[in-house]
């Protein structure tokens, strides 16, 4: 989807490290401590078996796309209206259900696919068999019948899904807002919710260069200071080899 993730898991990181600190100095007293998150590490946390599977096994995972690895089959698969579902059916009784109902009782009855380890080293034959079968459905209609069936499914949001969704907005989390001028913009809600108190936006973000006026007037540089400095076209980056300050011209 092209987001951040790095970014957002070392913040969470970040914030874990200091509720941490926090709760050891309430309990044993003395100073702060330093906290250390890195971008790569934050995400290296969330690699679950990664490295035990290489240490143990010398197993290299690749990429695998929708699909989980080590389990089978779970996947998305995509409908004939171009939705994507994404169906569980790794435990072995689910399994059975699922092959009954897309019409492949020869797989739901194939000794070698009735546990998951031999549905792993066949899952390319198991998910073209499940491809086949939503490619001439739609997605509520294959949702219909797996919720019928009792097999794990649901619907691959897009923001337009989440958009129109009644659960998102019950919970607070499509927040109406607007721009400095006056443009409604939909703003996604805050995670978590605490019962006593719950966040809330009370404000707009700010435009480009807002605040920098008065920023620069807390740090001592005065209107007359900044009024030269834009004139001269300084830059908020270093001159060519040279240290310099902000506000000094570059030659």
């Amino acid at each position: 989807m092209g987001v951040s993730i790095g970014d957002s898991l070392s913040a969470l990181h970040g914030v874990i490290g200091i509720l941490l600190a926090l709760r050891h100095r309430e309990q044993n007293g003395g100073d702060g401590q330093q906290i250390d998150v890195a971008l790569y590490e934050s995400v290296f946390n969330m690699m679950e078996s990664l490295l035990p599977e290489y240490s143990v096994f010398n197993a290299v995972r690749e990429p695998a796309g929708s699909s989980l690895p080590g389990i089978a089959p779970t996947n998305a698969y995509r409908c004939r209206d171009g939705g994507f579902d994404l169906i569980a059916g790794n435990g072995d009784s689910i399994y059975q259900r699922l092959m009954e109902v897309i019409g492949r009782r020869d797989l739901g009855a194939d000794p070698e696919l009735a546990q998951n380890h031999g549905r792993v080293l066949q899952v390319e034959r198991i998910d073209a068999a499940i491809s086949e079968w939503t490619a001439r459905l739609s997605l509520d209609e294959v949702l219909s019948i797996l919720t019928e069936a009792r097999i794990p499914a649901g619907r691959i949001y897009n923001a337009a899904d989440i958009a129109q969704d009644p659960h998102y907005r019950a919970r607070d989390m499509l927040l109406d807002s607007q721009l400095d001028d006056g443009t409604p913009v939909t703003l996604s809600g805050i995670v978590p919710k605490l019962g006593t108190t719950p966040g809330s936006v009370t404000r707009s973000a700010p435009t480009l260069g807002q605040h920098t006026a008065e920023i620069l007037g807390e740090l001592g540089i005065d209107a007359a200071q900044q009024a030269v400095a834009w004139r001269t076209q300084v830059r908020s980056r270093r001159c060519p080899g040279q240290s310099v300050s902000v506000f000094r011209r570059c030659n």
